[in-house]
Order: structure tokens, then C-alpha cells, then sequence
């Protein structure tokens, strides 16, 4: 009886274990982790050296910050923003895309301007980048525009030996309007465009195209407040004229258009805002004969522009 209870207590059962601790500390405690994250570590006081540096520097003045990236859609539009020369970093193909002229064409453009990248994607991907649009197989990706400060405008034309020639828009909301203002400081020999940060048109795709190449060589400003940016600017020693249906002159009989100036350009509808228009120094009109209430913004910066041009000429 005593041998058979030998042996049965010599059997395997439940027992007091370590509550898994032995295992634990059998399991390894993952990769090593970066010297910069290693505390104590030379690198990681190296590191910690030049955050502290990069948080107490400054912010670079001369830049108006970053818009948002774009994504243009459908096979017509990204062939039309190829051959404009819309900036882009990413042409997305779906799979098994039916290769159509299109296609081949978005293809092509891509290829030859180089830089911009070719990813092919299945069709549900695409439809979750582009939430569901119709993209018919072909998605370009535009990065976001870098704009100028406000003072670099002025600051580059003194650098030119020029008096600065300059667009601000006051409540202009649509990008083909702000394409075809960009395109005419161009063809004049303007110094950039000034857009307000909110509730105005920012360079998009469609800002791209209507300047017809012109948005590559003529810089544009974000004002976090146009106000103060025109305030700025008269400090500077700069006029600012507003574009105004009741102004007080004709454009064709203000001599402050010689010399270093801002033309604030408003919405059609409305006009140029109170606060803008009270820091205006001069509101002038556009005379016309043929009884029309108002002129679009491209239209109306295009006849002021040329006004200015022909008198430094």
C-alpha cells in the first residue's frame, strides 16, 4: 500500500506554478530600439540638442505656408491638367484599365515630363482616394502649392530695379478667376497675386490651367489677414488702389498707377470688402460705355494691369 502511494505521488498533476513569470522571462522584450531613442545614449542627447534648437529657431519669414494636395479625376481632366503643365507627383492607373486614347495620351504626358510617378491601383483603392468619384481609371495626385509672404512680392521687384506691380483679390472665390489674374500679371509684367489664407480661391488644379503655363513664373502670396497685409504694404511706401464701381476716379486719371502699387481687385458681386475698401488710398472706376454693371475679376485686373503697363513703358 505504501509502495503504491509512492507511486501515485510521483504522478504529474495540478500544482502551484509561477503564475507564467518563468515563461516571461524566457520571451524576448522585442528589437532594440534607435540610438536616438536609447536614454542616456550619446545620439539620444545629440538628438534631444537639436529639437530644442529647431523649437527656440524662429520661423523662416518669406513664406506664406502650404495648401492642400489635390487629387484631379476622370480621363479628360488629367489629360488636360498634363497638358497644361499642372504640377503633379503621382499618376494612379487602375488595373486592367481599358487602354484607351486617353490613356495612352495620360501615359505619355507623364513619361516625358518626368518626376511624376506611375502606380498602378486596383479599382476600389481608387475609389477610396477619391471618395467615390467617378475616375474613370485615372487619378493625378497635385502636391501642395507653396506660397510666397506678401513681402516677398515687393521685395523681389526693388531687388529687379522696378517699382512693384502688384494684384491683391478681395473675396474672389472661384480659381479660374484667381488662373486668369495670375495669367495677366504675367503678360504685364507684374510682381505676383495676394490672396487671403480663408474664404478665398487657393491654387488649385483649375487656378493652374486658366494661368496657361503663367503660374510657374508668377509668384502667389497667402495674407493670413488682407488687411494688415495692405497695411503693411502702404507703410512700405506702396499705393493701394481698389477697383470700385463708384470710385471716385478713372483709372485713366490716377497718377499713383506710375509708381510702386497694389491693385485690389474684389468679388463681382459684392465689391470690395469695408475694411479693404477704407484702407484703400484711391477707389477707382473703370469707365463703360456700354452700360454693364460689372466686370469679372480676370477681365477687370487684365484692364488696370495694361493701364499700368502702358505708363511704365
Amino acid at each position: 500500500m505504501a509502495a503504491n502511494n509512492r507511486r501515485m505521488s510521483g504522478k504529474k498533476g495540478a500544482q502551484v506554478g509561477s503564475g507564467g513569470q518563468r515563461r516571461k522571462g524566457l520571451e524576448g522584450r522585442g528589437p532594440t530600439p534607435p540610438a536616438e531613442l536609447r536614454k542616456k545614449h550619446k545620439a539620444n542627447r545629440i538628438a534631444n540638442a537639436k529639437a530644442k534648437q529647431t523649437a527656440r529657431r524662429p520661423a523662416p519669414r518669406g513664406r506664406g505656408g502650404k495648401g492642400t494636395s489635390e487629387m484631379v479625376v476622370g480621363r479628360n481632366p488629367v489629360v488636360e491638367a498634363l497638358r497644361e503643365g499642372v504640377p503633379a507627383t503621382t499618376l494612379y492607373v487602375q488595373q486592367f484599365i481599358d487602354n484607351d486614347e486617353r490613356v495612352r495620351e495620360a501615359l505619355q504626358l507623364a513619361g516625358e515630363r518626368g518626376g511624376i510617378h506611375l502606380m498602378e491601383a486596383p479599382r476600389p483603392e481608387l475609389d477610396r482616394m477619391t471618395n467615390g468619384l467617378n475616375h474613370q481609371g485615372l487619378v493625378l495626385q497635385v502636391p501642395p502649392y507653396e506660397y510666397a509672404h506678401p513681402e516677398d512680392l515687393a521685395a523681389a521687384a526693388y531687388d529687379g530695379g522696378e517699382d512693384p506691380l502688384i494684384v491683391a483679390l478681395d473675396g474672389v472665390t472661384d480659381p479660374r478667376n484667381l488662373g486668369a489674374v495670375v495669367r495677366s500679371v504675367s503678360a504685364f509684367g507684374g510682381h505676383g497675386v495676394v490672396v487671403p489664407e480663408r474664404r478665398a480661391a487657393g491654387m488649385t488644379a483649375g487656378a493652374w490651367k486658366t494661368s496657361a503655363g503663367a503660374a510657374a513664373r508668377t509668384p502667389v502670396a497667402r495674407a493670413t489677414n488682407l488687411t494688415r497685409a495692405l497695411e503693411a504694404y502702404k507703410k512700405a511706401g506702396i499705393a493701394i488702389v481698389g477697383l470700385a464701381a463708384d470710385g471716385e476716379h478713372e483709372i485713366g486719371e490716377l497718377p499713383a498707377l506710375d509708381g510702386p502699387v497694389v491693385i485690389v481687385v474684389g468679388s463681382e458681386g459684392k465689391g470690395l470688402s469695408r475694411l479693404v475698401g477704407e484702407t484703400c488710398d484711391f477707389r477707382v472706376r473703370i469707365p463703360m460705355p456700354g452700360g454693364a454693371e460689372s466686370l469679372n475679376a480676370g477681365v477687370a485686373a487684365g484692364i488696370v494691369l495694361y493701364e499700368a503697363a502702358r505708363r511704365r513703358s
